[in-house]
């Protein structure tokens, strides 16, 4: 494979685009996650491609992968592994979880209860798992990219702080168009049996999905040293600073962004550069990430939830006194 880091950004597009109808944004943000080694956490209702997504990019990057299901039975072994009495020598070894991998889906991530949800926290910020006495790092890159549904209640346990801010982005992920999901329809159709032993199935978008990857790491590797070369000027930084300063000090925020925000910001603006195919930042990459990074970072305060207001609002406002 001779993909140059450009191209890297249009072959991943263009295979998730095979399976996948539309959500050109949360594919954006997948490539800066990929690109930046930041974790991503994606808010959608059910049925609306967040797995299928993931699996579709892991593959067409030729990444190791792993997924977990998050119950509200789980322990934190089950996701990062442990010591097992191994009795015919009498010694423990250890068996790895599934966070060894490059890219873990943690499915519906606020079904766990917090011991093992804070299980994570280590991994995501150190990329290393300590596991009885020993530490172990994790492979490289290591990303976590979780998915939650963000209206059913039932069963489920609001993410800490802690862990949000360990979130470089999280995006909403919104329902498709009423042309994009005559396109579903129409794919599905064509799709037909999937034949196994004798019996048969229809076929899922997740058969659609090639198992050849369009690139590898070597490739991915190039397209994140080329991000790290995307310009950005002492104007934007500045502009980062103060749209993090102004979470703290606005009246209607009880908790603002922590300093991860600020490199949060500056990191994907870059990325979103390299996947638009500049060698600069701009205005326009601070603007579009903004609720991307923010949101999730900010609570607030019970008097302005009191007065209708909501968080997205608070945030434009701060961004107009950006000018």
């Amino acid at each position: 494979m001779t993909t140059t880091s450009p191209q890297f950004v249009r072959a991943v597009r263009e295979r998730v685009a095979e399976v996948v109808v539309g959500q050109d944004v949360v594919v954006e943000r997948m490539l800066i996650a990929l690109l930046t080694g930041g974790h991503l956490l994606l808010l959608g209702v059910p049925g609306t491609a967040k797995t299928l997504l993931v699996n579709t990019v892991a593959k067409a990057v030729a990444l190791k992968f792993g997924r977990v299901q998050f119950t509200i039975d789980m322990l934190p072994s089950d996701i990062l592994g442990s010591e097992l009495l191994d009795q015919a020598t009498g010694t423990f070894r250890t068996h790895k979880g599934p966070v060894f991998t490059n890219l873990l889906l943690a499915d519906e991530i606020n079904r766990a209860a917090p011991k093992v949800q804070s299980a994570l926290l280590e991994a995501m910020q150190e990329r290393k798992v300590t596991i009885g006495n020993t530490t172990h790092p994790l492979p490289t890159p290591f990303l976590v990219i979780a998915t939650q549904n963000p209206i059913e209640q039932a069963g489920t346990f609001e993410l800490p702080e802690a862990q949000l801010d360990r979130f470089m982005l999280c995006h909403r992920i919104g329902y498709p168009t009423p042309e994009q999901e005559e396109t579903v329809l129409r794919r599905q159709l064509k799709m037909g049996l999937k034949k196994i032993e004798g019996g048969a199935v229809p076929r899922s978008a997740f058969d659609m999905i090639a198992d050849d990857a369009v690139c590898g790491l070597p490739e991915l590797v190039a397209a994140m040293e080329a991000v790290q070369q995307v310009h950005v000027s002492d104007v934007f930084m500045k502009h980062c600073v103060e749209l993090v300063r102004l979470t703290r000090v606005n009246p209607a925020v009880e908790l603002g962004c922590s300093p991860r925000a600020a490199l949060s910001l500056v990191q994907a603006a870059r990325a979103r550069a390299f996947v638009r195919e500049r060698d600069y930042v701009t205005p326009e990459d601070l603007f579009e990430l903004a609720a991307d990074v923010v949101l999730h970072r900010i609570r607030l305060s019970y008097e302005a939830l009191a007065d209708g207001r909501q968080a997205s609002g608070v945030l434009e406002e701060m961004l107009q006194q950006l000018g």
